[in-house]
């Protein structure tokens, strides 16, 4: 058995590495060089891959990465979208070219430092959430086919980050006390408009804030500046605060509502990918969670299509954003997911 580590230059993967390694497995470590890594990630990377004797090799995927997940990103927020590039970089880059490459070098899997599991039962692979639910990451996996999956290894899926950093300590791994990163990996200060604009050269001319009734409230400074469910930084003067209710790119406007407002029950997915079993083409009852930190609520999921579905929430959910996921969850495994339009 061989398996090539995806390195991030962080502690997560460099502990998934020390664990592959610990159970004999033939290990060799690679890193994805993206337009946002820094040198001290790499350099990281190669220092633990020596310590724990096993060679490291950088492949890369610049060029996709901009091609790919920085261009949907930026069509996103054009479109009046919310992304979520990582599910995109999952889905195309680290388990679409780099476990493509892996498996061209003769690799027989790929392990990442992901928080999530993979079990096998009856013949399928199935995605597991982890044991730490405040670093659960199964949220962004839900983009993996069976095939995928098959090939797949995620060790830290039965620990907690206490335990990892312990095991990075113990080890005495140069990264051990890195801190994580919590922002989108090419827009790290967070100034998303600054890195769109940078790279588009466009200018988003200002439009209208609105009401509901189609009431002018005020201008925006340009349409991607705004997210659904946003409060703050509106510049408005009013008598009640307001929230981004919708974008309306046609006509370039802001539409603008209360707090009440943002709640919705239903939704509409595409590009829906089961994992837990094929499409059901009937309605099932699931947990559904419709952004990264939020918690499953109850939902019926209908499928429309091959790989679309028709989700209706129990209970309303505040500020449900087009471009953002759904994923379907029964208990602590992902039935599947897709993006939000």
């Amino acid at each position: 058995m061989k398996a090539l580590i995806a390195m991030s230059g962080g502690v997560d993967s460099s502990v998934a590495a020390y664990l592959i390694k610990q159970k004999g497995i033939d290990l060799a470590g690679g890193m994805m060089l993206l337009n946002s890594n820094t040198k001290r990630d790499c350099v990281d990377a190669a220092d633990v891959c020596k310590k724990i004797g096993i060679p490291f090799k950088i492949y890369d995927f610049s060029k996709q990465f901009k091609d790919i997940v920085i261009s949907d990103f930026v069509q996103s927020y054009e479109r009046g979208e919310t992304p979520n590039p990582c599910i995109e970089c999952n889905k195309h880059l680290k388990f679409g070219l780099f476990l493509d490459a892996a498996l061209q070098e003769g690799f027989d899997m790929v392990v990442t430092g992901h928080y999530a599991s993979v079990e096998q039962k009856e013949g399928r692979f199935l995605l597991k959430k982890t044991v730490d639910t405040k670093k659960d990451q199964s949220y962004v996996l839900y983009g993996l086919t069976q095939k995928q999956l098959s090939c797949v290894s995620f060790p830290l899926g039965e620990f907690s980050k206490d335990e990892i950093r312990r095991i990075a300590l113990d080890n005495g791994f140069v990264n051990a006390n890195k801190s994580d990163s919590q922002d989108i990996c090419f827009v790290p200060d967070g100034d998303y408009v600054r890195v769109i604009t940078d790279i588009t050269n466009k200018v988003y001319p200002e439009g209208n804030f609105v009401d509901e009734e189609g009431n002018i409230l005020g201008k925006h400074k340009g349409i991607i500046n705004y997210t659904i469910g946003q409060r703050k930084g509106l510049g408005l003067a009013l008598k009640a605060p307001m929230y981004v209710l919708e974008k309306n790119i046609q006509n370039n406007e802001v539409i603008l509502g209360y707090n009440d407002d943002l709640f919705k029950r239903e939704l509409d997915v595409k590009g829906f990918n089961y994992i837990m079993f094929d499409n059901p083409h009937k309605p099932f009852r699931a947990k559904v969670r419709i952004r990264y930190n939020q918690i499953e609520q109850w939902a019926t999921v209908t499928p429309t299509g091959e790989d679309s579905v028709h989700i209706v929430f129990d209970d309303p959910q505040r500020a449900i954003a087009k471009g953002q996921s759904a994923v379907a969850y029964d208990g602590d495994y992902v039935i599947g997911g897709g993006i939000i339009i």
